[in-house]
């Protein structure tokens, strides 16, 4: 199904809007532009109409022109007057900028210089018109076909006045001149929307921010294609029609990674399928106040999580992540949502760690991805809809890898023994010598009651011995901590997960915000 809309293109260089119509189909989005195309007859230049108008007792030249030179626009028709001189031609166009007038350029001219010239061009006044595809938005042209409807471009609506030539200028015949009508053989032209760019939207990502600032984008946005080729910012009327474009666009993308997706899962083993991929900003590390955002490409695929700088088309380019990271060993995070009524959402997960993350920053649908070493990396995606998708999807990649995996082993150490911690999804947690390979201690899940640890290496676990129900405090010591406390976050949330799939879907946050919107 095709979607179709009038909208403008921002130029932030001139910081003028231009009409443009968009066409949404499954797979492109197209930006079409106006122009006037000659339909029949052998059109010589292919851009320049010359026409020739007879002015006529009433009516005058049949016209109404605006802009000029001192509003760094060209000249150009804005009102066509039905079955007058200017309509009869049938090759005139409102939003044809005048050239040349009996001869004379005008292309720098201002306004009263060209409205003076077609007032004392005599009867008979020759044009030279191009159509002005980039017409800014504040010359306010109907977009209509001439006739009355097109009308409700008066002149008050726009900081330029029309000059109106339908009224008689200085005509030395009185008697009525015969109508300015096409000749059998002259070109004949139509005004239509061209085709002026197409984005493919396979790989394609949305951008609502000023490039490198938190700044949103009113009722505009901007979409890149896979090869950087970019819409320019799209601008809409209303934040509906805004939100909407949106959300098509954003479907639309969606199923085409789904497509992408299903065609290198047909590659892989299937202990090794993409379960979730897609465009997403990572804020950049130590920034200032000004919050740089960059954009990378996301993948939770077989045991890891990728973070790309550009998607993997190939199956070669899964090797060329800037990084990759064991899933047993990262925790998903969800940091903020917008609510509808603009009030900020602090949420925190189920069993979160380490809850001291700096939320300045302005964007809405944040998540963050806790690595080892203490490190994390955070996110922001454009629609609370994604990030719903995001936390449903690190949830079902984790538990399947801890379900394939089966158990981790660590190496640790305490009071100078070399040991192994092994963290196991049927067993719970085991602790052995290195050497010998004996049992120190063994527990279920269900028997850790509590922990605490150091934040650089050592942590304390709290069993309760099911025998004397005492507590019983393990001390260990590992050399990256953080990824063996995700990875027992983990192992603990697939097993609730298994016995209680329920309680796991009451705990997303994202999913609730999406229900009560």
């Amino acid at each position: 199904q095709t979607k179709t809309s009038i909208a403008l293109l921002y130029d932030e260089v001139s910081e003028n809007a231009y009409d443009i119509r968009l066409k949404l189909t499954k797979e492109v989005l197209t930006i079409q532009k106006q122009d006037v195309v000659c339909v029949s007859g052998s059109d010589h230049s292919a851009n320049h109409r010359t026409v020739t108008l007879r002015r006529q007792p009433v009516g005058g030249l049949g016209l109404s022109i605006k802009g000029g030179a001192e509003h760094k626009v060209p000249v150009v028709i804005s009102k066509i007057f039905k079955d007058q001189a200017a309509d009869q031609t049938g090759m005139l166009f409102i939003g044809d900028a005048i050239i040349q007038v009996n001869g004379i350029n005008v292309e720098s001219a201002t306004h009263e210089e060209v409205v003076h010239l077609l007032r004392n061009a005599g009867d008979e006044v020759t044009i030279t018109v191009q159509y002005l595809r980039e017409a800014p938005s504040f010359l306010k042209l109907p977009l209509g076909s001439p006739g009355p409807s097109s009308d409700h471009s008066s002149g008050a609506s726009s900081p330029l006045f029309d000059s109106g030539l339908h009224l008689n200028g200085n005509s030395t015949n009185t008697a009525p001149s015969s109508p300015s009508s096409p000749i059998a053989n002259e070109p004949k032209y139509e005004k239509r929307w061209l085709d002026t760019l197409s984005v493919p939207l396979s790989m394609a990502r949305i951008s609502r921010y000023k490039a490198g600032t938190d700044k949103l984008r009113s009722n505009a946005f901007e979409v890149l294609a896979l090869d950087g080729v970019s819409t320019g910012i799209l601008q809409f009327y209303t934040a509906q029609e805004s939100a909407d474009w949106l959300r098509a666009i954003s479907t639309n993308i969606s199923d085409l990674t789904l497509q992408n997706m299903k065609m290198a899962n047909k590659c892989c083993s299937p202990s090794d399928q993409v379960i979730h991929m897609g465009w997403v900003n990572e804020r950049l590390e130590g920034t200032d106040s000004s919050q740089l955002y960059k954009f990378k490409f996301l993948a939770l695929k077989g045991s890891s999580f990728y973070i790309f700088s550009t998607p993997p088309v190939s199956t070669l380019d899964w090797v060329r992540a800037e990084k990759v990271y064991n899933l047993c060993e990262v925790l998903f995070k969800i940091h903020k949502l917008w609510l509808a009524d603009d009030c900020w959402l602090q949420a925190n997960l189920y069993l979160g760690i380490h809850q001291d993350f700096d939320l300045e920053d302005q964007r809405p649908y944040c998540f963050s991805v806790m690595v080892g070493h203490g490190k994390s990396h955070y996110f922001n995606v454009e629609l609370g809809s994604e990030l719903a998708v995001w936390e449903k999807s690190f949830q079902r990649a984790i538990f399947l890898e801890v379900q394939r995996t089966g158990s981790k082993t660590y190496m640790c150490s305490w009071q100078g023994d070399t040991l192994c911690f092994t963290v196991d999804f049927a067993l719970g947690f085991t602790c052995f010598d290195s050497k010998t390979k004996n049992v120190l201690w063994r527990f279920k899940f269900s028997q850790l009651k509590g922990s605490s640890d150091d934040g650089k290496t050592k942590v304390k676990l709290l069993f309760q011995n099911l025998d004397t129900k005492q507590i019983e405090t393990k001390e260990l010591e590992f050399q990256d901590l953080t990824a063996v406390l995700h990875c027992i976050h983990s192992f603990i949330a697939a097993k609730v997960a298994s016995v209680d799939p329920v309680f796991i879907d009451s705990q997303s946050i994202a999913r609730k915000y999406m229900y009560s919107n």
